[in-house]
């Protein structure tokens, strides 16, 4: 069942490794993220790859792309377009904004105001933007690659809550290790460019149409009736914790289903896994958490309150797929 779907994923992330040094654990939320059909947010340091990621996966894929920096002054219309008038015809004309494409790269997008960040929204959950009353689709494969640096970084506006339960999976980019940035140095000495993506010998290796279908194929991973309870019991702590002022949404109880079922494929299987919960719920659940103040003053976060939750939830058996009587 998963067989496409896994040989989809073990290309991509052949091609990830071969260019980008390390961050294996942001490779697979870009895979859960792509095979689940949601959208990423990766958050980290300037110059640790998360450009690079987006640039990478769309030259891998072949499929448009587009980058949008954000900045304080970007307006809406930047984003999704504008109805513009000819004086020629005498008739109003759509402008498309660089919405329209597959793969989009918001780049930085914690740099510019809550309304700008909110003409992201329609988009991330319909698949359409509304433009002068009209609704005009998005590309079959659209998928928002946001980036954003930590937000106590100066000139930063943190994500509104309802955005940030739009992203599928959150990712952080962290510091290569000593072997891997050495590795990165004497690479860049042997005359590897980041920038020239072509020259370093990027070849596409998949097409919209096999992700699609790969898409498809996740959602046919069987999840037992026991592995569906336990991924409840898991948002349901998220709501009852006295650590958290707002836990995790219907919309995360589906993302973390998904997300799942992402992960089985990855793993060339047909069924998914408590493993397999396990594996995701850290990209799926931390973004969607509010901490209560005083959780905040103990030094807690929300990736260590997943990770409690996890360890107290208990773990299912029997989860694979029946057999299929002769």
């Amino acid at each position: 069942m998963a067989a496409s779907a896994t040989e989809l994923a073990t290309r991509i992330r052949g091609g990830i490794e071969r260019i980008i040094v390390g961050n294996d654990r942001t490779s697979f939320a870009f895979l859960v993220a792509l095979l689940g059909n949601g959208h990423i947010l990766v958050e980290g340091v300037p110059g640790t790859a998360k450009t690079l990621f987006v640039r990478l996966l769309s030259a891998l894929l072949g499929v448009t792309f587009r980058r949008i920096q954000f900045t304080p002054d970007l307006m809406p219309s930047d984003v999704v377009g504008t109805t513009v008038f000819n004086p020629k015809t005498a008739e109003f004309s759509l402008r498309r904004g660089p919405i329209f494409t597959s793969l989009l790269l918001a780049d930085e997008i914690n740099r510019t105001p809550p309304k700008t960040q909110s003409a992201l929204l329609e988009a991330m959950e319909e698949r359409q933007v509304t433009i002068d009353g009209e609704s005009e689709p998005l590309d079959g494969l659209f998928m928002v690659c946001a980036t954003q640096n930590p937000i106590e970084f100066e000139g930063t506006y943190p994500l509104p809550e309802a955005q940030l339960d739009r992203f599928f999976v959150r990712a952080r980019t962290e510091y290569p290790s000593e072997g891997e940035e050495r590795s990165l140095l004497a690479r860049s000495v042997a005359g590897f460019d980041a920038r020239d993506l072509s020259a370093a010998g990027v070849e596409k290796v998949a097409t919209a149409d096999d992700v699609l279908a790969a898409q498809r194929e996740v959602r046919a991973i069987y999840v037992a009736e026991s592995l569906q309870g336990y991924i409840y019991q898991i948002v349901a702590r998220t709501r009852s914790s006295n650590d958290l002022a707002l836990g995790a949404s219907p919309r995360a109880a589906l993302a973390l289903l998904i997300a799942t079922q992402a992960a089985a494929a990855i793993e060339g299987r047909d069924f998914a896994t408590p493993d397999d919960v396990k594996a995701v719920a850290p990209l799926v659940l931390p973004h969607r958490l509010i901490l209560r103040p005083e959780s905040e003053v103990e030094g807690l976060n929300a990736d260590t309150i997943v990770a409690r939750i996890l360890a107290a939830v208990e773990v299912p058996k029997n989860v694979t797929r029946p057999a299929t009587p002769a």
